[in-house]
């Protein structure tokens, strides 16, 4: 059989990175969509370092027709997607007397829209078992209204991913977000490596307990 595949859209060096590695170390190859050809080949030989095979494709996921191409082209090429791990997010410092509409919608198209796009594409190649996993916020209940936008892109797509996971459930396919209540940090328990331990974990629920929403506070 082949090797389990993730595929991580909104990849780069924080907590995306972080998710990578901790699948590449249990036998996972690995897709990576990003914004920065650089992260994203530095990524890709770490990567590659514990033994991941790994593809990476430069992509703006609110592009919908060029993310649907490059994750589909990602899914020919294994045969399968068996975790799509979801994690950009917006981070715009206007509150809502100077947040324009524009900018909202703009800011939404990525860290809930996209998820959409990336869904609808991997689908095809998604069979009983995989998982749809989020990098989740304390911001969906706590926003800070100095960047008010990022609380609607977490609340949302928390939403979002309750909807998934009913509609996908049937298929034994199953969604969740993990929402991270703390600060990110360099050491401690917020760590982006501690953030993927938990994004492992969720992943890995008993579906007969599943929770779409898997709290980590540390």
């Amino acid at each position: 059989m082949s090797r389990p595949v993730i595929v991580v859209v909104g990849a780069g060096p924080g907590v995306s990175g972080s998710v990578s590695r901790r699948f590449a170390s249990e036998g996972y190859d690995v897709g990576l969509l990003g914004v920065d050809e650089e992260q994203l080949v530095q990524l890709a030989g770490e990567l590659e370092a514990l033994g991941a095979t790994v593809g990476h494709t430069v992509v703006d996921v609110t592009d919908a027709e060029a993310t649907t191409a490059a994750i589909r082209r990602m899914g020919e090429h294994t045969g399968r997607i068996d975790v799509l791990h979801f994690n950009p997010s917006a981070f715009r410092e206007e509150d809502p007397l100077h947040l324009t509409v524009a900018h909202l919608l703009q800011d939404v198209a990525l860290g809930v829209g996209a998820l959409l796009t990336a869904v609808q594409a991997a689908r095809p190649f998604m069979s009983s078992g995989a998982r749809v996993t989020v990098t989740g916020s304390m911001a969906a209940d706590k926003p800070w209204h100095k960047a008010a936008s990022l609380g609607v892109q977490k609340a949302g797509v928390r939403n979002l991913v309750h909807s998934l996971d009913a509609t996908l459930e049937p298929d034994g396919i199953r969604a969740v977000s993990v929402t991270v209540r703390g600060t990110l940090s360099r050491e401690g328990a917020f760590t982006p490596d501690r953030v993927a331990d938990a994004i492992w974990a969720a992943a890995r629920q008993d579906e007969h307990a599943w929770q779409t929403e898997v709290p980590y506070s540390g």
